[in-house]
C-alpha cells in the first residue's frame, strides 16, 4: 500500500498548465474558457501554459496522453488543471507513464470524468484535488462563487486544514455558454438547507476516494484504478456525486449495490455524498421536479447503505460535485468528517 503524499504547492507568479485530458470544450466554447484563464492570470496570479489538445475537440487519447505528460514532466510548470470534464478519460489512462509522473509530482485539479486522473494519480502516491475546472468554476459568469474561489485558494497555496461550511445559497441550473448575455449576470441561486447527517455519533479521519459516481462505475467496469487489496482503503472517506447526466436512483443503487458486493463500500468509515444536480438542459426540472429527484437519489443511497455499510457516517449535500458553490476535496488526502460537532474539515 502507497500513501499518497500531498506535492509541492505552487505559488503566485508560476506557471499553471491548462490540459484537457477529456473533452476539447475550450476550442468551441471559448467565452467560459478565456474567462477561467483570465481568472488565474489577475485572481490567482499564475500563468497559464497551453498544450496541442487543450483546445482540439476530438483529440485522440495519446493526443491527450503526451499532453498531461509534458505538463508533468516541465520542472516550470508548478502545478496542473483541466479545462473541463467528458466521458472518455478511461481511454486515456493506459497510455500514462506511471514513473514519469511520479517522479514529478504536481497538485492536479479537476471533476467529473478527471476522477480517472484523479484515482491514476493517487495510485502513484500523488495526493490530487477534485474541483475547480477552468471553464464551469473559474469561468462563472460575473464572478466566481466566493466559497469555491476560497476553497481553490486554501488548495492551491497552503497546506493546512480548511474546514467545509454548508452553501447559504447554491445553483445547478446552466446557461447557454455560446451565448455572450450569459455572462452579464451571475447565476441565480436557492436557499440552501445545510447537510443531513446519518450515523453521527462518532470523529472519522482517513484518506479519501471517490469522485463522480459514474466514472468510479467505470473504473470498476474496466478493473482499472481499482486497488485489490481492498485493505488499502479501510478507514477511509469515500466521497462521491453524481454528474449532469442525472443518473437514476435505480442506477445509484445498483452502482453502490455492486460496490458493496465487491467488498469495496464496506470499507470505508465515512461517505460525504454531494449535493445532486437536478437540472440539466435535457432534463430541466422545476424546483419541485429536481427536488423530489434528490429525495430519490438520497433514499437510493441510504438504502445501499443499510444493506452492506450500516454502521457508516454519512453527510449529505456537501457542495463538492457538479452545483455551484463547489469546495475542492483532496483525493487521497485527509478528511475529519466529526459527527459530534457536525464538522468537515479537509487538509489541503
Amino acid at each position: 500500500m502507497t500513501t499518497p503524499s500531498y506535492p509541492p504547492k505552487p505559488s503566485p507568479g508560476d506557471r499553471i498548465a491548462v490540459i484537457s485530458p477529456s473533452s476539447g470544450l475550450a476550442g468551441i466554447l471559448p467565452l467560459p474558457y478565456e474567462l477561467g484563464l483570465e481568472r488565474l492570470r489577475k485572481e490567482y496570479v499564475l500563468e497559464p501554459v497551453e498544450y496541442p489538445a487543450t483546445r482540439k475537440m476530438g483529440s485522440t487519447p495519446q493526443e491527450r496522453a503526451d499532453d498531461i505528460h509534458a505538463a508533468f514532466a516541465d520542472p516550470t510548470v508548478k502545478a496542473v488543471i483541466a479545462s473541463i470534464g467528458g466521458e472518455d478519460q478511461i481511454t486515456v489512462l493506459p497510455l500514462l507513464d506511471r514513473e514519469l509522473i511520479r517522479a514529478n509530482p504536481k497538485p492536479f485539479f479537476g471533476m467529473s470524468d478527471n476522477t480517472n486522473l484523479l484515482a491514476f494519480l493517487r495510485n502513484a502516491g500523488i495526493v490530487g484535488y477534485h474541483g475547480a475546472s477552468v471553464m464551469c468554476e473559474l469561468g462563472r459568469p460575473v464572478a466566481m462563487n466566493p466559497h469555491t474561489a476560497e476553497s481553490l485558494r486554501a488548495a492551491l497555496f497552503t497546506s493546512g486544514e480548511y474546514e467545509l461550511r454548508p452553501a447559504e445559497r447554491w445553483n445547478d441550473v446552466s446557461r447557454d455558454w455560446a451565448d455572450p448575455a450569459t455572462f452579464d449576470a451571475e447565476p441565480e441561486t436557492r436557499p440552501g438547507a445545510g447537510w443531513t447527517w446519518v450515523n453521527a455519533d462518532r470523529v472519522v479521519e482517513g484518506r479519501s476516494w471517490g469522485g463522480c459516481l459514474e466514472i468510479v462505475g467505470w473504473l470498476l467496469m474496466a478493473d482499472r484504478e481499482i486497488s485489490h487489496d481492498l485493505t488499502e482503503y479501510d478507514g477511509g472517506v469515500l466521497f462521491l456525486e453524481t454528474s449532469e447526466e442525472m443518473p437514476s436512483a435505480p442506477e445509484v443503487f445498483r452502482t453502490l449495490r455492486n460496490m458493496g458486493e465487491r467488498g469495496l463500500l464496506q470499507r470505508f468509515s465515512a461517505l460525504l455524498m454531494g449535493r445532486a444536480r437536478t437540472w440539466s438542459f435535457e432534463r430541466p426540472n422545476s424546483p419541485e421536479e429536481g427536488a423530489s429527484y434528490a429525495a430519490e437519489q438520497r433514499e437510493a443511497v441510504l438504502r445501499a447503505m443499510r444493506a452492506y455499510a450500516p454502521g457508516t457516517t454519512i453527510v449529505f449535500d456537501v457542495d463538492l460535485g457538479h452545483t455551484d458553490p463547489q469546495f475542492v476535496i483532496p483525493y487521497g488526502g485527509t478528511i475529519r468528517v466529526d459527527g459530534p460537532a457536525r464538522r468537515i474539515a479537509v487538509t489541503y
